[in-house]
């Protein structure tokens, strides 16, 4: 049986602590004087700290003591929070997970400067505003706290506890074992001493409670200056001995240093396997189908054996027959379930990039999301994640105005970007809208004209003109930035979301901003598809982009040769024949049919010799032979052990354009 390596599982967990902590600071940044933000963001860096030290990554625990200090500072109303702090404390987040992935050389440097920066922001926020006073420290406090019983099972030493109090100043400390149980009773794993504590020293009442930071909710715990006197329960320490009817004897001394150990050895981290975290509810769920699958499967091999009887055996393997289908069904549903998360987790990755953008660019920029709750399988989140970014890059650096430019034209200072999503049908539909000032349709066209896209004076539609963007090298931008301009990108944009069987949608009115909507498959696993033969061989196509089917005579057949469009409601729809296009060397049938697919709102006939049916496709990638191969998007295995491939709608759609475009060039 394999075990998790910790250092892996420290990476995972650290890294969903530096998530934590980024979030924190966006809120922060919109509420300065947020005081549960602040100790929220302290806690997280607090953790990371302690756990990176523990795991054996001193470069992290010491790097990220610096940044724990500030924040410290800040929570003790030494220094006010800042966006300058916010912007550093971000800066060194990013260098901390750094710090996480590799073993830290090299980023000695680069460390240091952040630190700078750090200690800039801090002084600078000091210097120019003011601060409350700290709370005059007493010279001493008394204190007694028990843990819970189960602390040590979670993972709470109290003797790092006791070290942190001896650590803060002089320290006596009594233990109380009136309720540890008799021998019989006691559980070898559970906390029943509670500690009488005296401190003497300019200690604060802060530096005690961030020694209980992290389990003062469950803890009992009482604290008072020395100079108050002690209550009837919690009398002074140098009277205090330990009760005569305890098992043992609580001695009073000083708590000693727990041993540390060397810190571990560590290796830059490798690439890990993909995890998913799925609700226990789900895995319920699965174990229910999977323990019905067993039973059928019992039913099955006694019918296999004989023990059944002769007469009604047929009959006994139909109902066995549907019970699988009806399981395979089921477990294929719960398996695809699984693999949907939230695209919550795709939404919360723009929140810096929005910051950054705002910061890079002098502009304010607000950020809004919707339908966060809507699913989408795993694989299609981490493919969306890089067009994204490239979407949003554009509304902030080409469609939003400066807030001198947005006042002018009677609009709020900060522009607004909003993302959404929402379920229709079989698929996703992610929408980036932004209230910039919209495509100067003027500069599209002329750039087009300059490219030889289109020709001057060209008829053309909107929905066409402003396609002209996805083309390669396309950009409309006066000046080349940092950011965006080069022409770079949305080509890729687009390819990427047509590999996803998805497609990609742009509206935009002048002076209002701009509307991108890419509509995608809620999963690349399992499809429904409409199974077709043409020639010997089978091929499947996505049944969510199939419109209607029409019959193709040997007449209309005969005499669309060379121009090969059909009348559909007043329209003219090209269609392909795929017998031709994968040379199958085979005659028609007589009684050929067209398939009419589309996206978005393009149509394309594709001529097959049988409908065979619908068909519930598992989808299996190409081979790296075959990868190349536009017209196919993958591959599946039917029931019979053959394999029919997958065409790629879009392709197929884009051939029937450039056919189209072909054919009314020539007259």
């Amino acid at each position: 049986m394999s075990t998790q390596d910790p250092i892996a599982a420290f990476r995972v967990e650290a890294g969903d602590l530096l998530d934590q902590i980024e979030q924190g600071l966006l809120d922060l940044g919109h509420r300065l004087d947020d005081r549960a933000l602040i100790d929220e963001v302290f806690r997280g860096l607090h953790t990371l700290k302690g756990s990176g030290a523990m795991f054996g990554f001193d470069a992290l625990a010491e790097f990220t003591h610096h940044c724990e200090t500030a924040f410290d500072r800040v929570r003790k109303g030494l220094a006010p929070a800042t966006q300058e702090l916010v912007a550093v404390i971000l800066s060194a987040r990013d260098h901390m997970r750094a710090l996480i992935e590799g073993d830290g050389a090299g980023l000695e440097s680069a460390g240091a400067a952040i630190l700078a920066q750090l200690q800039d922001a801090i002084d600078g926020a000091s210097d120019s505003e003011p601060t409350a006073p700290a709370a005059p420290a007493s010279k001493g406090w008394r204190l007694f706290f028990r843990l819970p019983a189960e602390a040590m099972a979670n993972g709470t030493n109290p003797l790092m506890l006791l070290d942190e109090l001896r650590d803060l100043g002089d320290c006596r400390i009594v233990a109380r074992t009136d309720t540890i149980p008799p021998l019989a009773e006691l559980v070898p794993t559970e906390c029943h001493i509670g500690w009488d504590v005296e401190l003497r020293g300019d200690i604060s009442r802060d530096d005690i409670d961030d020694v209980f930071i992290f389990v003062m909710d469950d803890m009992e715990l009482t604290i008072a200056p020395l100079e108050v006197e002690a209550a009837p329960d919690q009398p002074a320490l140098t009277s205090v001995e330990a009760p005569q009817d305890a098992k043992a004897e609580a001695p009073v001394a000083e708590a000693s240093p727990m041993a540390q150990d060397g810190p571990a050895s560590r290796t830059p981290a490798k690439p890990a396997g993909e995890s998913v975290r799925v609700p226990a509810e789900r895995l319920d769920e699965l174990m229910d189908r999977v323990g019905e699958l067993v039973i059928v499967q019992s039913r099955l091999s006694q019918l296999a054996n004989g023990h059944g009887a002769a007469v009604g055996s047929e009959l006994a393997l139909r109902s066995i027959s549907e019970e699988i289908e009806r399981l395979a069904g089921e477990l294929r549903d719960t398996m695809m379930v699984l693999r949907m998360v939230p695209v919550a987790s795709l939404f919360s990755r723009f929140r810096r990039l929005v910051h950054d953008l705002a910061r890079e660019t002098g502009k304010t920029i607000e950020l809004s999301t919707e339908g966060e709750t809507t699913e989408v399988d795993k694989t299609m989140i981490e493919r969306l994640a890089d067009p994204m970014v490239h979407l949003i890059r554009n509304a902030c650096d080409h469609g939003l105005e400066t807030p001198e430019d947005r006042l002018a034209a009677g609009k709020p200072a900060a522009g607004q970007v909003r993302l959404s999503a929402h379920q229709a049908g079989g698929e996703v539909l992610i929408t980036i809208r932004d209230d910039g000032r919209g495509i100067d349709r003027a500069r599209v066209r002329a750039k087009a004209e300059t490219q030889g896209l289109i020709q001057p004076g060209q008829s053309i539609s909107d929905h066409d003109l402003l396609q002209m963007i996805f083309h390669p090298g396309f950009s409309t931008a006066a000046q080349v930035t940092n950011l965006s301009g080069r022409g770079v990108g949305m080509d890729v944009v687009k390819r990427t979301i047509e590999s996803l069987r998805g497609a990609i949608d742009i509206t935009s009115a002048p002076g209002e901003g701009s509307t991108v909507v890419l509509r995608i498959p809620l999963t690349l696993a399992i499809i429904d598809g409409l199974l077709v033969r043409v020639g010997e061989g089978r091929y499947v196509i996505p049944l969510g982009a199939v419109e209607e089917c029409l019959e193709l005579s040997l007449e209309e057949d005969l005499r669309s040769r060379g121009r090969s469009f059909i009348t559909l409601r007043d329209r003219l729809v090209p269609f392909l024949r795929l017998r031709e296009i994968f040379d199958t060397g085979t005659r028609p049938d007589p009684h050929q049919k067209i398939v009419v697919i589309a996206t978005g709102t393009e149509r394309v006939g594709l001529v097959v010799d049988q409908i065979i049916g619908s068909h519930q496709t598992v989808i299996k990638s190409m081979s790296p032979l075959h990868r190349d191969v536009a017209t196919f998007a993958g591959a599946t295995i039917l029931g019979d052990g053959g394999v029919a491939l997958i065409l790629d709608v879009a392709q197929l759609v884009m051939l029937g354009q450039n056919q189209e475009e072909r054919l009314r060039a020539a007259g």
